[in-house]
């Protein structure tokens, strides 16, 4: 069995939530990707974006003592757009993030933009959370559970003691 939050889990290559059976395991992350990848090509740029934290991705089954190296960085508009960056510190690249909300089951899905695979995702309630169990679909029949960490934001007072330039 394996479990994606309190309500989703998968069994049999079977999706349930609750007791009551969605998709199979490979339409579910055809959906993922579907939802990924519905975002709007041109945001609106007077939207207004909420952020919904930086967070630290641990693999489900790694050890809490295990330092993570990838870093997302995601917000959400009032129309369920999902933008933000991804950082792999293991090689230190940084990519953009693109998504969406699906307003019907609240799923929300992202990818790196321009690209359809990978696609992570998990409800936009659980990205209110400190922790959040997410699913990270490789392909249609390979999915791993994640753990998306939220990181504390920096402090305002000690970002805003640093001058433009850097400097002190």
């Amino acid at each position: 069995m394996f479990y994606y939050g309190d309500t989703v889990y998968y069994e049999n290559n079977q999706v349930y939530y609750g007791d009551q059976p969605v998709a199979t395991a490979e339409e579910y992350a055809q959906q993922a990707e579907q939802i990924a990848t519905s975002a709007p090509e041109t945001a609106d740029e007077t939207a207004e974006w909420m952020p919904l934290g930086i967070f630290a991705v641990t693999g489900d089954s790694e050890s809490s003592s295990a330092e993570p190296t990838i870093y997302l960085q995601l917000a959400v508009n009032k129309d369920g757009v999902i933008a933000g960056a991804g950082y792999n510190s293991a090689t230190d690249k940084t990519v953009d993030i693109d998504g969406m909300v699906d307003k019907e089951t609240q799923r929300a899905a992202w990818v790196v933009s321009g690209t359809t695979s990978p696609v992570m995702e998990t409800g936009i309630a659980n990205l209110t959370e400190d922790e959040a169990p997410a699913l990270l679909h490789r392909s249609a029949d390979k999915t791993e559970r994640v753990l998306l960490i939220r990181l504390e934001e920096p402090d305002a007072t000690d970002a805003s003691q640093a001058a433009p330039d850097g400097s002190q």
